[in-house]
This record gives C-alpha cells, structure tokens and sequence, in this order.
C-alpha cells in the first residue's frame, strides 16, 4: 500500500507541475473566463459595440431597402419594418437612391403580382457569399397590407400552428421544443469523451516515456505491476478530476454571468445527482481506459506506433461516442441506448447523456456503475501481465495480436 501511495504521489505532483498541464485544465479555462467577464462588461457600457443593430425594426446588417409597389399593395407598413423599408414612386427613384446609398437594394413588386407571386429584387453587389438579405420583410408588408392592417392576424398566417407537444415516453419530463433539450445531451457526451480521453491519455504518455527511457524496468524491480498501475491510475485520475472541474466551473460561472443558468428550460435543469453520476462514471472510465492505454504504452517501440496504439485502446469508447449520438437522435431509452450504458467498456460515456435526458430506471446507473467497478480489476490484472520483464525487453514492434495476447496471459 505505501509503494502504491509513493507512486501515486509522484504521478500526481509530476501531472501538475506541468506547465502544459496547468495551461490546458486551468490557465486556458482562466484565459477564456476573463475574456468572456470583459467582453460582457464592455456591452454593458457600450452596448452597440456588441450587440449590433438588434431592435425588432433594424435588419441584422443594418442595411436599408427601398421598394416599389406597382401592384398597390402595400398600404400599411407594419412599425417593426418601417424604418427599413422605404417606398418610392417609380422605379428610377429607387435606381437614383440605389446610386447614391440612401439604400441597399430595392424591390419590384409587379403588378401582376397576385396572379404570378414574383417579386423583383435589385442589389448591384449581389452575391452567393455577399450578405443575406432580408426577404421576410416585404413579404411581411405585403402580407400585413393585405389583411388590412391586421398584425395579429397576419402572424397567425405567418405562423398558422403553435403545436404542444406532450410525449409519453419516459424521457417526456424535459422540454423537447427547447434548443437546450437537444443540445445539452449531446454536450454532455462529448465533454465527458473528451474528458475520459484526454485524461487516460496522460498514462498512455506517462508509461510509453519510461518504458523508452528504461525507467519502467527499474521500478518494477521493486514494485509490482498492480501497485505500479493502481498508484498511476488514481494519481491521474484526480489529475484528471481537477482540470474536468476547471472547466466545467469556469463553463457554469460564465453561465451564471450571462444568466443561461437560470434561464434554461426546466426540463433542461440538470440534477445534482447527474454531476455525481458524471464523476463516478469519469472515474471509472478513466480507470478503465486509462489501464488500457498504460497497457499499449508498454508495447510500443517507436514513435510511429503511437497513433495506432493509442486507437486499438480506444476503440470502445470512440463507438459509444457514435452510439449515443445515435440513440440521442431516436430514442435515449430504447435498445441501442439501454445497452451500451450498461455495458462496462461503454457505459462511462453512454450512461450520463440519459441522465441529462431524465427517465432512467433508478436501478440502471447502480448496475452500470457496479459492472464498470468489476471491470477495473480485471483489466489492471490483465495489463499487469503486459509489464512482464520478458514483454517489456523483448523489443517487438507493437501489434494489436501482441496486445491481445499480451492482455490474456499468453
């Protein structure tokens, strides 16, 4: 136990005493909360420098348009149009304010316009990646004018359906017509991905360099390859652990700032027990892969190897993160989804965008949780093999049979 704490320690104060290590899981999380404290203190002084022509009546480019209505249709300007769109008589005029800049373009509205439902628009710069120009707004005019001025019933022509949607499904508790219902799940898999591969990665650097530099072979000498793995593991794994934190504490304190914290959707809010489940299933994820990379780490000889090594190790995780993006799609409780969040190897990064998601059986996370536990051991006992004196000096180039055999004993 005291060797297995002595490489712990070390592992540790090694990890964070890296500058590189501290840039990536503080100073850049640092560097972005400041930026994003400063830029919102100067759009609270300044707001145009930020935010832009964004009132209900400015186009997002703040361009003007002309029109000319030779249809007559348009006898009612809507307010939330009328200082961008501006009539002229004749289509000269709109040419010679169109020559001088008073406007952007201008619009022809035939006067064959209700049988043929074509408008005419002018810009001499008109281009494929030029600006977009807002077409919404004639129609809207034109649309307004014909219900006689009526904006109420103008938008319910607009917008002739707003649908409730009431799912029965066990994930019907959170908001689906919400941006956020969709997009924090699918976050969710992606920063604990990361976060596991990021952070595994590290025993995959650790291992290889000193097995390079001979010093892998010298410990063994006096440590076993279990107290070796398991002082490395969890070492890292806090490591790990603090830059994830730093983060996602930097992530919800500019949040918070902006008041997309308290604003979310309450279908969107996440439990307390969600950010528990995510540190039990990161560390075991990362005690999973990060063994199994430890593992690669030993075989390989040259540089070459790394990539190749680094992705035979990472291939389970790699397959729940396309998984659950696909059962994040369809249904998150269906088969798919059931199955790689109980499945050890999957179950790290499968698991929690259910939970954000909501209606998972209270059993499940204990069962995944309990069979990913079971899992570590196993796989550190089999990695344990790699670490064999006859392995580690036998100088063959890595291969995933190699690996294979290695892992079982052979």
């Amino acid at each position: 136990m005291n060797k297995t704490l002595l490489v712990l320690r070390h592992e540790l104060a090694t990890t964070i005493g890296r500058r590189s290590f501290i840039l990536m899981s503080f100073g850049i999380p640092l560097i972005g909360l400041l930026l994003f404290v400063g830029l919102s203190a100067l759009n609270r002084s300044s707001p145009g420098i930020l935010s832009g022509l964004t009132g209900p009546r400015d186009t997002p480019e703040g361009r003007i348009y002309g029109y000319v209505d030779e249809a007559g249709l348009i006898d009612v300007v809507p307010e939330d149009v009328a200082e961008v769109l501006v009539e002229y008589g004749n289509e000269d005029a709109a040419l010679a304010a169109l020559g001088s800049g008073d406007v952007s373009g201008y619009y022809l509205i035939p006067e064959d316009y209700v049988g043929s439902g074509e408008l005419v628009y002018v810009d001499p710069e008109a281009s494929p990646f030029g600006k977009q120009r807002q077409d919404w707004m004639i129609r809207w005019a034109i649309l307004v004018s014909m219900l006689d001025g009526d904006t109420d019933l103008a938008w319910r022509v607009w917008n002739p359906m707003d649908l409730q949607e009431t799912p029965l499904s066990p994930s019907g508790n959170a908001d689906r017509d919400s941006p956020f219902a969709r997009f924090i799940p699918m976050l969710s898999v992606i920063l604990i991905y990361l976060a596991i591969l990021m952070s595994s990665g590290l025993l995959f650097t650790s291992v290889r360099n000193e097995r390079r530099n001979r010093v892998l072979e010298i410990m063994l000498l006096s440590v076993s390859p279990q107290q070796m793995l398991a002082g490395k593991i969890i070492g890292l794994g806090v490591a790990g652990l603090m830059g994830t934190g730093a983060w996602g504490g930097a992530i919800y304190v500019a949040m918070r700032m902006s008041g997309g914290a308290s604003d979310l959707p309450s279908g969107t809010q996440i439990p307390a027990s969600v950010l528990v489940w995510g540190a039990v299933f990161f560390l075991l994820g990362f005690a999973i892969y990060a063994s199994l990379m430890a593992g690669t780490g030993a075989l390989v000889q040259r540089t070459q190897e790394d990539s190749q090594a680094r992705w035979l190790a990472s291939m389970p995780v790699v397959l729940a993160y396309l998984l659950s993006f696909l059962s994040l799609s369809g249904d998150p409780h269906g088969v798919v989804g059931t199955v790689i969040s109980l499945f050890p190897l999957t179950a790290p990064v499968a698991m929690i965008p259910r939970l954000v998601v909501g209606g998972v059986p209270a059993w499940q996370p204990w069962v995944a949780a309990v069979l990913a536990l079971i899992t570590v051991p196993l796989i550190v006992r089999g990695i344990a093999r790699i670490f064999r004196a006859q392995v580690l000096l036998s100088g063959e180039p890595f291969s995933a049979k190699r690996f294979m055999a290695a892992l079982m004993g052979r």
